[in-house]
């Protein structure tokens, strides 16, 4: 292993351990009363829940004011071939990152997929996706579910702003992934932020149906969106099977 491999290791298992110390750090900052009591809406599932529902406070009005009119204007105006464009674009990149996650989970037949769709998309410049019209799936592997496969807990749940639900398991992944993101390789440094900022809008713009759902479906948005998620989650982890699901407020 090269020193600058060394070094790129080191800094995300760093920021992989930030990232879970500081959670739980701010986590059970919330939890503490007066004589160390824990709060009175807490639950297994999501232990920090006063301070979740103040960061999705903190999140829901940025999200429905900034992010969704955004996202609604790209959809609604950005002609389609150029969305697919920009959709394939970030696409071969989480199949890059899936082949990865299913070779560290064993999963061969999905990393196979993925890196035959990272091959077949070459021939549509990256911008054109022809796998999916091949009829190859997508892996749909990430860092969180390969973490779960390897029997690590999935932590306590929590609500980022502008990230939205995660866990600690799911959010150490994330910091892992953004780490490794082939645009963090670009010093142009307008260019890279475009692109995530790009990237942003092109995940929102995917979740907007999620989010009409939600608005349909929900009294409390905050509870039914954390139970959506680790129900998926959980689902995703155990390819389908999960096991006996238990009440999350016991």
């Amino acid at each position: 292993m090269t020193l600058g491999t060394r070094g790129f290791v080191a800094r995300v298992l760093r920021a992989a351990t930030a990232f879970a110390v500081c959670a739980l750090a701010a986590g059970c900052a919330t939890m503490q009363g007066g004589a160390g009591a824990p709060a009175p809406f807490a639950s297994k599932v999501d232990p920090f829940e006063p301070f979740n529902r103040a960061m999705y406070a903190i999140h829901e009005p940025i999200d429905r004011n900034v992010m969704r009119p955004i996202a609604q204007a790209w959809v609604d105006h950005v002609p389609r071939p150029v969305q697919l464009a920009v959709s394939t674009l970030f696409g071969n990149i989480e199949d890059g990152f899936s082949a990865l996650n299913g070779l560290l989970q064993g999963k061969w037949d999905k990393a196979g997929n993925d890196l035959g769709r990272l091959t077949v998309n070459v021939w549509g410049f990256g911008l054109i996706d022809i796998a999916t019209d091949a009829g190859i799936p997508k892996g749909d592997e990430d860092f969180g579910q390969t973490f779960g496969a390897w029997g690590i807990p999935q932590g306590p749940y929590l609500f980022v702003p502008l990230i939205g639900p995660t866990t600690v398991r799911d959010g150490t992944g994330l910091v892992i992934r953004a780490y490794a993101s082939p645009f963090n390789l670009v010093n142009d440094i307008p260019f890279r932020n475009s692109m995530w900022g790009l990237g942003a809008v092109n995940l929102r713009a995917q979740a907007l149906e999620a989010s009409d759902l939600v608005d349909r479906a929900a009294i409390d948005r905050y509870t039914f969106i954390r139970r959506s998620y680790l129900q998926r989650r959980e689902y995703l982890v155990h390819e389908g099977n999960p096991p006996k699901p238990k009440d999350d407020d016991e």
